[in-house]
């Protein structure tokens, strides 16, 4: 359960993302037919090439870093 990205989670990776994309980044998947920032982020993070670590603070104070593309989730768009 650990490994499981949130739903809070994925909406700040798609926003900061989206943002260095917008802010001339370069993609990490083929653009064909993608037309703004946002799209390219989501079909980035549903590749598993977004270049992200999830950091989680843990109760006892146990800090994580976790490869995203060691995460799972459910995409749904």
């Amino acid at each position: 359960m650990d490994n499981y990205l949130t739903k809070f989670e994925k909406v700040r990776i798609l926003g900061q993302r989206a943002e260095q994309i917008a802010n001339g980044a370069p993609p990490m998947v083929d653009i064909t037919g993608l037309t703004d920032a946002l799209s390219i982020a989501e079909k980035e993070l549903q590749e598993r090439k977004v270049p992200f670590k999830i950091r989680r603070t843990y109760p006892n104070g146990k800090i994580r870093d976790i490869l995203l593309s060691e995460m799972q989730w459910e995409f749904s768009g």
